[in-house]
């Protein structure tokens, strides 16, 4: 069931183009650890997530960010989360610490993202997006893409469409 949920939420952010290729990363939180998406895996097809633990060492099947996830589990209450590359989102993040969506549903959901840095797969972008994420649920690693986290596949999906479609605008109307 786990694996036809994570094809389902693959396949919308797929769809949407808010991941390319096999680009991106998905989990879901259980008791001890969580359920991650494989390593080079193409999120709009079926294929079982591998546990990770809350401590010690990953599977080497593991997503090179499962990092990422376990320090966001550590330090909030999220019980999934959604890493993506949607194009708006990360030309948005090239030049700015924060960005203040100007759209409706943007404004009530994210009214402001805050932009960290971090190297793809390091300590040091799973430290920066935790911090981030403790209070939110949205996060853009500037130039590489969107951490977003919430109760749900399905929510932090949501969360992931709303920041990329808020930073298109953003960039459409000449904002950022």
């Amino acid at each position: 069931m786990l694996d036809q949920e994570f094809e389902r939420v693959g396949k919308r952010l797929f769809i949407e183009g808010l991941v390319g290729a096999n680009f991106g990363n998905m989990s879901v939180r259980d008791a001890g650890g969580f359920f991650i998406t494989r390593t080079g895996a193409y999120l709009d097809a079926r294929e079982a997530p591998v546990r990770v633990p809350d401590a010690g060492d990953a599977p080497r099947e593991a997503s090179s960010e499962y990092r990422v996830h376990r320090a966001v589990y550590r330090e909030a209450p999220h019980r999934a989360i959604v890493h993506a590359h949607p194009v708006h989102a990360v030309a948005a993040s090239l030049d700015t610490d924060i960005i203040r969506p100007v759209d409706s549903e943007g404004g009530m959901l994210c009214p402001a993202i805050p932009v960290v840095a971090g190297d793809p797969g390091t300590d040091k972008i799973a430290e920066n997006v935790a911090g981030a994420l403790r209070g939110g649920h949205i996060v853009i690693v500037r130039g590489h893409g969107t951490f977003t986290a919430g109760k749900t596949l399905d929510e932090a999906y949501i969360y992931t469409s709303v920041a990329e479609y808020a930073c298109r605008i953003l960039l459409l109307s000449g904002r950022l």
